[in-house]
């Protein structure tokens, strides 16, 4: 399987992986434009793009460095280009997809924690936004814009030859086996055969057991039947051995994902988002994040006395501990 994000030069030009989310947890707008910047003037570029998406400001930079570049671009989805990563796929001159990939469009969403008016103001930026991948979903298509902005509000989901009809691919090619496996339980019209495709076990034998029977002394099936028989053959061998498939990558890093994002919403509940890199960084765990942020309000809190009388509940009705207590098991 590629890595989750490579860049490479090659004789006929560069090839770049994107096996992984868009963002903060995966490929970052800031690093794919620095390695860009490095790829020869005009070379062509082949982006292979596997990814359930992200952020759709780093997905925005990304589509527009490659729309910059003078070279011809290729996409090819390897698997999935759902959400922000269709919108990557559009910098493509050319949009190839494998009988058996799919590309989804859907409206941004994002959180939101504040007053009436923040919220207000989020969802004009989420309508903002919408406007902007309407307009290039739309231009590439050739399709009118209402009509992309209601396929986006009914997240669909193409299928390459859909994709293709729709204009959101150029071209066809044969089937490939999906070489990364996303969580894509967020989305809420993945088709079956997707979810069923991306959550399949293994099929192929770990390299390591077919070695050892191709190693095998061929006489020693017949060898073990004759011994097998006599009264102290011992236990037979399982026949089966379950192979060792090593550690699931893919689960770890689902599990990491989490934590970070339950981390950034603790810290964002405690008032404190900047402390949530360094937790981060320092690889917290989450009753650690906890303990820090109670200890941080209690150092903020200015002392209430009567001559200074508060709005509202009294705190001790619900004190602020509590509720970040709460919602800390709701997240873990």
């Amino acid at each position: 399987m590629p890595g989750w994000y490579e860049i490479c030069a090659r004789a006929t030009g560069v090839q770049i992986t994107i096996y992984d989310e868009i963002g903060a947890f995966g490929v970052s707008a800031k690093g794919f434009l620095a390695e860009l910047g490095a790829a020869p003037e005009g070379a062509p570029i082949d982006l292979r793009l596997n990814s359930p998406g992200g952020s759709v400001f780093d997905a925005v930079a990304i589509h527009n460095a490659l729309c910059r570049h003078t070279g011809a671009v290729t996409v090819w989805i390897d698997g999935i280009a759902a959400s922000a990563a269709s919108y990557v796929a559009m910098a493509g001159d050319e949009i190839v997809m494998p009988a058996n990939a799919f590309l989804m469009i859907h409206d941004p969403s994002g959180l939101v924690a504040g007053t009436a008016g923040d919220m207000r103001a989020m969802a004009e930026a989420l309508d903002r936004i919408k406007t902007t991948l309407v307009r290039g979903y739309a231009g590439r298509t050739g399709r009118p814009e209402d009509e992309i902005a209601a396929l986006m509000s009914a997240e669909t989901w193409f299928d390459a030859g859909e994709a293709l009809a729709a204009g959101l691919a150029t071209r066809l090619a044969d089937p490939v086996r999906m070489a990364a496996r996303f969580d894509i339980a967020r989305f809420r019209n993945a088709p079956p055969e997707l979810v069923e495709a991306v959550t399949a076990p293994e099929a192929e034998e770990p390299p390591a057991a077919q070695a050892d029977q191709d190693h095998q002394d061929p006489g020693a099936e017949a060898e073990g039947a004759d011994t097998e028989s006599g009264p102290e053959s011992g236990p037979a061998p399982d026949p089966d051995p379950a192979p060792d498939t090593g550690p699931d990558t893919g689960a770890i890093r689902a599990q990491g994902v989490a934590h970070a994002r339950a981390v950034i919403d603790l810290c964002q509940l405690a008032g404190q988002p900047q402390m949530a890199g360094r937790f981060l960084e320092e690889d917290v765990s989450l009753e650690a994040v906890r303990a820090r942020l109670l200890a941080l309000k209690a150092e903020a809190s200015p002392e209430i006395t009567a001559h200074h009388p508060q709005p509202g509940p009294s705190p001790s009705a619900r004190p602020w501990s509590e509720i970040l207590a709460s919602t800390f098991k709701l997240k873990g």
